[in-house]
């Protein structure tokens, strides 16, 4: 379909109306009878186009004033060093690690990597956010009152990329297992009981979509196939000990700025959400792992590998990086980005060492700044 532009369109209401006002007057009708049906359809006429300008696309017009960032760099925050790992490298003095499967995934769908360091100021996460495109927070295995950790480097990332938010500055975030559950945590309030229960989630679960999925932003834009095959198959790979239910949100007043669109049932019949997202911020979170399918290879886990399947679990990546790519952040010069990126990093085989993740990052207290 050919779209016209407003002074198009403007030229050819003219001459419509010209010849519409010389016929008319050509039989006879009144001059001031004409001036008011012109004025009438005038009216009209500049309302439809103004609704139709705007319900032609709200994507549409984005598209025009946003200027997508085809090179984006996504954070992933780094967490304290698993116990099981720690016990495989005694060693060395690695303080915290990150997953290589988040890596690789994010990189499949188009970004670049920066490792984020626990234990920082908040001016380290600030000045680090103004460079990058979004974060990611991965799931992992430690705790949220552990000063100086992954939970408060979180709190950190979080507060600041609501101030950038506010100030029109868009910077979208990811959670991912852990990372999803400490969204809730956060937003419940600082100082307050943990805001998740107990579960047994170990296994492969199919999404339970709530009636309205298809109008959030998560999930507007995923295939039929993708979304029929992740209602349909055990396909979301969940490893977690606790879960964030319905009454977690509606205990804290959250429903308000927090849309569900999935649920999952535990190995114990537990109904438990299993994405989210902001309703006004680009925060978004699932409790299950789509990273682990193609890049963990540990013969414990039975994932779903069919091609199907991977491109269901690679939608939420893809998504992601999209968002990532309509923020504008970037380094002040290649020196610096080339620094910063994971490239100067080497991932670990830890796999053949009989951990749990096929490969794994893992940083001394000494980097970042």
């Amino acid at each position: 379909m050919v779209k016209l532009k407003y002074t198009e369109y403007t030229r050819v209401y003219i001459i419509i109306e010209v010849l519409t006002i010389a016929l008319m007057w050509c039989v006879g009708i009144e001059f001031a009878s004409i001036i008011m049906i012109v004025y009438l359809k005038t009216v009209f006429v500049a309302s439809a186009v103004f609704l139709f300008s705007c319900c032609d696309g709200e994507t549409a017009i984005q598209s025009e004033h946003i200027k997508m960032n085809e090179r984006p760099i996504i954070g992933i925050l780094s967490q304290e060093q698993d116990y099981r790992l720690k016990d495989k490298y005694s060693q060395e003095n690695f303080m915290s690690y990150i997953s290589a499967s988040y890596v690789k995934s994010v990189e499949a769908s188009g970004a670049r990597v920066l490792p984020i360091f626990i234990g920082k100021s908040r001016n380290y996460y600030k000045e680090l956010m103004s460079k990058i495109n979004g974060v990611l927070y991965p799931g992992g295995n430690t705790w949220f009152n552990q000063s100086d950790g992954y939970a408060d480097a979180g709190q950190h990332i979080y507060e600041i990329a609501q101030e950038f938010n506010d100030a029109g500055d868009y910077f979208p975030l990811f959670g991912t297992c852990l990372g999803f559950e400490l969204f809730v945590i956060m937003a419940s309030g600082k100082d307050r009981p943990e805001n998740r229960v107990h579960c047994v989630a170990i296994g492969n679960y199919p999404l339970m979509f709530t009636e309205d999925y298809r109008s959030s932003k998560l999930f507007n834009q995923i295939s039929k196939k993708s979304a029929d095959l992740l209602e349909k198959e055990n396909s979301t790979v969940h490893h977690h000990q606790f879960c964030i239910v319905d009454e977690n949100l509606e205990r804290y007043n959250l429903t308000k700025d927090w849309r569900v669109s999935s649920h999952s049932m535990d190995n114990q019949g537990k109904k438990f959400i299993s994405s989210i997202e902001h309703r006004r911020y680009p925060f978004y979170g699932v409790q299950f792992h789509p990273e682990k399918p193609a890049f963990e290879w540990n013969k414990k886990n039975k994932y779903l590998r069919s091609r199907d399947a991977i491109d269901a679990q690679r939608y939420f990546m893809d998504f992601f990086v999209e968002e990532c790519k309509r923020n504008s952040h970037k380094f002040i010069d290649e020196k610096e980005e080339t620094d910063s990126l994971i490239y100067n990093y080497k991932p670990y085989y830890t796999g053949a060492q009989g951990a749990y993740f096929t490969q794994c990052y893992f940083f001394e207290p000494q980097m970042g700044h």
